[in-house]
């Protein structure tokens, strides 16, 4: 079966594009699926590439710490909230007796509900769970209400990973409060990959950017829209009733881009050891 995946937006596209380099389940076959006409090179600026694969190892590591705060919860209902083009719904249904409710924007819900289908196609795929893919904006309770009351009485794990940084403070104070309500209400856990810290420029004064993912952020105020630490971040959940149940860890050389990535790094900072400038963590949050 054949669609056409042309109208996936471009930083979508291209994120996805990324992941189809790792070993993220089905992140390959869906970019087999749009075709070669989606192919794109690797940049030619030896800079440019160092900074492309730090991006594809970035979003693996994302990717992976998530999976490793569901493990000892063992969640039976699971709601991802702005999950773009991933597929870890159909994955975790796959391997898991769950209920699991996958959203995005309407345009990127049409567009991933046909990508999932044909993926169904190729791989014969038997489901433990329930999936379900549905349009939902993250800023709309009442919207987020009547999705989260097609859940059964079990607790509820809600989940981001690539939400936070395009909301500003307020947006932000309003998806909290939404999420709280919901886990007062039923119990269960919000993991979220988006603890985004700002960091000096001058760690990352040596890395190119692409012109287009530069004018992204610029357009997004990515940047403006991190936390100023952890422990600012960690301040800002607890005023909304929200605090760290438990921080993601995850065994970077266990990634299948570590390797990719090591063949990019100069020698000289390799010679250094220094650890990589932690940009990011994924928090497992309760409600009290």
């Amino acid at each position: 079966m054949s669609r056409n995946y042309t109208t996936i937006s471009p930083s979508a596209l291209s994120l996805l594009r990324m992941k189809g380099h790792t070993s993220i389940p089905f992140a390959q076959e869906a970019v087999a699926l749009m075709g070669s006409a989606n192919h794109v090179s690797l940049p030619e600026d030896v800079n440019e590439q160092l900074y492309y694969w730090m991006r594809v190892f970035h979003f693996e590591a994302r990717y992976a710490s998530i999976n490793s705060l569901l493990g000892d919860i063992q969640p039976k209902n699971i709601l991802e909230l702005a999950s773009g083009y991933s597929f870890r719904g159909l994955d975790y249904c796959i391997n898991h007796d769950v209920h699991y409710i996958d959203t995005d924007l309407p345009e990127v819900i049409a567009l991933k509900t046909n990508l999932i289908k044909d993926l169904i196609a190729n791989n014969g795929t038997i489901f433990k769970g329930k999936l379900e893919t549905m349009a939902l904006n993250a800023l709309d309770e009442q919207h987020v209400d009547h999705v989260v009351a097609r859940f059964d009485n079990n607790a509820l794990t809600i989940m981001n990973e690539g939400l936070l940084m395009y909301l500003n403070t307020d947006e932000k104070k309003k998806v909290c409060n939404i999420i709280h309500k919901h886990l007062l209400q039923k119990g269960g856990y919000w993991i979220t990959a988006d603890i985004y810290i700002k960091h000096p420029e001058d760690k990352v004064k040596n890395l190119k950017m692409s012109k287009e993912e530069s004018d992204f952020f610029a357009k997004h105020q990515i940047d403006e829209n991190k936390f100023d630490s952890e422990a600012a971040a960690e301040d800002f959940f607890k005023n909304q009733g929200l605090i760290i149940d438990q921080v993601a860890h995850v065994d970077l050389r266990s990634l299948s881009a570590y390797n990719k990535l090591l063949q990019y790094v100069p020698e000289e900072v390799k010679r250094e050891k220094k650890p990589m400038p932690k940009i990011r963590s994924t928090w497992r949050l309760r409600a009290i």
